[in-house]
């Protein structure tokens, strides 16, 4: 029964609740195409060995040490060590040494020695400008830090005239702003439909006073009203009885 009640709640403002989803839906996607502003990402990768020695003889363990030591130099490079120099070598980047330990992310895949380096930006040439930055420094620097001596940038970012932005994503946003803006429309609706107390039918006045519907009063409407004029005043003018009992 109170799945049946929430139905009809629904139902009988559905309009309202439609009318506030398209507007809620079409203003997030609206706001999304021409207010939000366009994020690229750019990267750069990075291989570290432990010895310049070709692969052929490097051995299982030092293969192995090397892939342990991938956390260690993901932390070095986000620390000031490589971040100051970074700032001082590049100052067409504009950005300062928190800016970049806070935009510049770190990655690496399971049992592997590579490292990519990841920044998001409103701008895509700063981007990669940036990351092949980081990577520049970390490539002169680690050497004297770890004691490596074979340090390998795999690729750098590369200038793209026309980049794909990776945020926003438009329908998403506008899939996002129709769901909260149905829940939101709902739960009004059974907000509005709680809080009225007005009593339309008879299983109100039962519900509200416990008491059994005796009698029922139609409503009348204009056309009632007005087609009941005429007959009226018929019967009053023909009808000598009527007159003399008045």
């Amino acid at each position: 029964m109170e799945l049946k009640q929430y139905g009809k709640m629904i139902l009988k403002r559905i309009w309202y609740i439609l009318a506030f989803v398209l507007i809620a839906s079409v203003g997030s996607g609206f706001f999304s195409y021409y207010y939000v502003k366009p994020v690229y990402e750019a990267s750069s990768k990075i291989i570290v060995n432990k010895s310049n020695e070709v692969n052929d003889e490097l051995s299982v363990g030092t293969i192995d040490m090397n892939i342990r030591l991938i956390n260690t130099y993901k932390e070095i490079i986000l620390t000031p060590a490589i971040m100051d120099k970074v700032v001082a070598q590049y100052p067409d980047l504009k950005l300062s040494t928190e800016e970049l330990m806070r935009k510049i992310k770190v990655s690496s895949v399971n049992n592997t020695q590579v490292m990519t380096l990841i920044m998001q930006d409103t701008s895509y040439e700063r981007a990669a400008k940036t990351v092949n930055a980081v990577a520049e420094v970390f490539k002169a620097e680690i050497p004297p830090i770890m004691k490596v001596d074979n340090v390998t940038i795999l690729n750098e970012a590369k200038t793209i005239s026309n980049p794909s932005p990776v945020k926003p994503n438009h329908i998403l946003n506008t899939l996002i702003g129709l769901i909260v803006s149905l829940v939101i429309a709902t739960g009004v609706v059974f907000v509005i439909e709680y809080m009225d107390d007005t009593i339309r039918t008879e299983a109100d006045v039962e519900q509200a006073l416990g008491l059994p519907t005796l009698a029922v009063i139609m409503k009348a409407t204009k056309t009632d009203m007005n087609s009941n004029k005429p007959t009226s005043t018929i019967n009053r003018t023909d009808s000598p009885a009527v007159a003399a009992n008045q």
